[in-house]
């Protein structure tokens, strides 16, 4: 029972995996009559491309249904959760079924416990910006991928001037694929910093020089992220998961805890050899300096939630959070 499930917001590593499903399920030759891509937020529509999923394909190849921006994890009518409770444990082997949607199922839904025994699930969100260990090997998988050698330091280099940005990383290693057809030697960072477009401000820059207490460089940061349209509650969620891992570190670290692979679990840090470059980052900080960012944070989040104007709202909480982080400095 070829039954997949896809959720998260990275549509274009989704579109990705669905290219590759549909390649793999469909004979070219008959594409036009086994392919159905049917918008799933409705009753009759769902009821429509299970009705689909069941019949038998045309010519050669496999039938490929795909039931888009379904609602069926989050809100599922008993007509529906029925009409998969008898359809999903038949669906025939020449079918592929594939429902996908931006939200997270519901995992107290009927239907999404039972997706989770029928089908093989999949999420696609983006990787959070605080998280380089995983924004690395996302750049590592990509670059085998395309059949592209980067020197360890080019990796990281990539990694820092794409983020989480799938897209950006694609064509990036598109562009450097032909620079190097032959694929004789690994790229080195030199080769990466001429030929790649780097984001030179980025939402962790701006939580260093909130960490560092420079309220001028903070203010400008800001600025300059908006003016890119880098969305003000996406700026928050990264200084708050960037400060939160800090805190925890620190307040580990002056608890008397010694053991580095037990900081970097509770930080929710996939690689300990990080926290040495961490622990110097938070040099001349305290712990509790840290965890008075939290409450600031929060209250920021609030009041862009609350329809606050981002620019403003967050120059003024920038430079609250530069104070908070200084104030203890000069101690």
């Amino acid at each position: 029972m070829p039954i997949y499930l896809f959720w998260g917001e990275d549509e274009f590593a989704m579109s990705q995996a669905i290219a590759r499903l549909r390649k793999a399920c469909l004979d070219p030759a008959w594409v036009q009559f086994n392919d159905q891509k049917i918008i799933a937020n409705q009753t009759e529509a769902i009821l429509e491309g299970l009705a689909q999923a069941m019949t038998p394909p045309f010519g050669t190849g496999g039938r490929f249904v795909w039931l888009a921006e379904t609602t069926v994890c989050q809100t599922c009518p008993e007509a529906v959760l029925t009409e998969l409770q008898r359809t999903l444990p038949q669906v025939p082997e020449h079918c592929t079924l594939l429902l996908s949607c931006p939200k997270k199922p519901d995992g107290r839904a009927k239907s999404t416990k039972l997706l989770q025994k029928q089908a093989q699930i999949r999420e696609f969100s983006p990787i959070p910006p605080w998280k380089t260990d995983q924004l690395l090997r996302q750049v590592q998988d990509h670059a085998a991928d395309q059949g592209v050698k980067l020197t360890p330091k080019a990796a990281v280099l990539l990694a820092e001037s794409v983020g989480n940005n799938t897209r950006q990383l694609w064509n990036e290693l598109a562009k450097l694929r032909l620079y190097n057809p032959q694929n004789s030697a690994p790229l080195d960072e030199q080769t990466v910093a001429r030929l790649v477009v780097v984001n030179t401000q980025s939402s962790l820059k701006l939580a260093a020089a909130i960490r560092d207490g420079q309220s001028d460089r903070a203010v400008g940061l800001v600025a300059e992220l908006l003016n890119r349209n880098e969305p003000a509650l996406r700026i928050v969620a990264t200084l708050v998961g960037q400060f939160r891992t800090w805190a925890m570190i620190k307040v580990m670290l002056e608890g008397g805890e010694r053991d580095e692979k037990a900081i970097a679990k509770a930080a929710d840090i996939g690689n300990p050899k990080r926290l040495y470059f961490l622990k110097k980052e938070l040099q001349g900080l305290r712990g509790q300096q840290l965890l008075q960012t939290l409450p600031i944070l929060l209250a920021l989040e609030v009041s862009l939630k609350r329809g606050g104007q981002p620019l403003a709202t967050l120059q003024t909480k920038v430079v609250e959070l530069c104070e908070v982080c200084r104030g203890y400095r000069k101690v």
